[in-house]
């Protein structure tokens, strides 16, 4: 069965509208990773508050610019209609103008510039480097010549940027040292991140199909986005117990597991339903999830 997206407000208010177009619901992929960084750097007995907290801005900052510049090249594209799953966009919805999207998105990237400018000082030129990248990404993402959620290349770029960056260059800027623990680390938040973008993926399978991007969803169908969903899941589960078994992560680590029937129940869910309301319930779910499992993950660092 498939039901109609989130109910569009005739009015909102500014607040309300940019509230919207941040996507708050987002927002733990970008801080997940940092706090499992800071807790890889305090394992190694280098943990620093001024870098964890400027690098938790940092990576805020380009989510908010990266969903910024999502809602209004997707909008420009023709990819967000009025029959789609997911949740509102502000551009779409006609809450926020083009322009105002755009410049929110460069306030966004330019506050993360301000906290890399900082990161950089304290840690050196490799914090410009994979700040650069990142904004780049961000913009790249579904902007410029070559979108790359439009040429499938949206997994790969998760995964790299929310999971092995993130983790390693937050534990980086406060040890000035990456141990094995933040690259175990970062593959487990690389994988819980890519699938909350797979649900994304398979919910709105029939209008990426449309507008034309090259999902594995959308190219193969609906059950081929619920087995890549499976995959990510399974992945990141192995990759915690396979820091476990490396020596990366203390056996204490183990205890993130119990987050297992909590995935299940997510992947049931993508699985058998493929209506609106409970497909952005689930895609929230991956979310709290990759948070919980990794601050779980982070606190067994710590204590272990």
């Amino acid at each position: 069965m498939r039901g109609g997206g989130q109910a569009r407000p005739d009015r909102a208010g500014p607040l309300q509208a940019w509230a919207l177009a941040a996507r708050p619901r987002t927002l733990p992929a970008a801080a997940a990773p940092v706090l499992l960084g800071s807790a890889c750097a305090a394992a190694a007995g280098s943990f620093r508050p001024g870098p964890a907290l400027a690098a938790l801005v940092g990576a805020l900052a380009i989510q908010v610019g990266t969903n910024l510049v999502n809602d209004v090249a997707d909008f420009a594209r023709g990819a967000d209609r009025e029959d789609r799953l997911g949740p509102l966009r502000v551009t779409q919805a006609g809450l926020l103008t083009p322009r105002q999207v755009r410049w929110g998105a460069a306030v966004a990237f330019a506050l993360a510039t301000l906290a890399g400018l900082y990161l950089w000082w304290v840690a050196g030129w490799p914090v410009v480097a994979i700040g650069l990248a990142a904004i780049a990404a961000g913009v790249a993402y579904t902007a410029g010549p070559f979108p790359l959620a439009y040429h499938g290349l949206g997994e790969p770029f998760v995964f790299a940027f929310f999971g092995l960056v993130a983790v390693a260059g937050t534990t980086w800027v406060q040890a000035l040292t990456v141990p094995p623990a933040a690259w175990w680390g970062g593959a487990v938040c690389g994988f819980f991140a890519t699938a909350i973008l797979v649900v994304n993926n398979t919910r709105d399978w029939a209008s990426d199909r449309r507008a034309g991007r090259r999902t594995l969803p959308a190219l193969w169908g609906r059950r081929a986005g619920v087995a890549q969903l499976g995959a990510c899941l399974g992945l990141a589960y192995a990759a915690t117990a396979g820091g476990v078994a490396a020596g990366a992560f203390p056996p204490l680590a183990l205890l993130a597991l119990v987050t297992t029937p909590w995935a299940t129940q997510i992947f049931l869910k993508v699985r058998n339903f493929d209506d609106g309301p409970r497909l952005n319930r689930a895609l929230a779910a991956t979310g709290r999830l990759l948070l919980v499992h990794s601050l779980l993950l982070g606190g067994a660092l710590v204590l272990g």
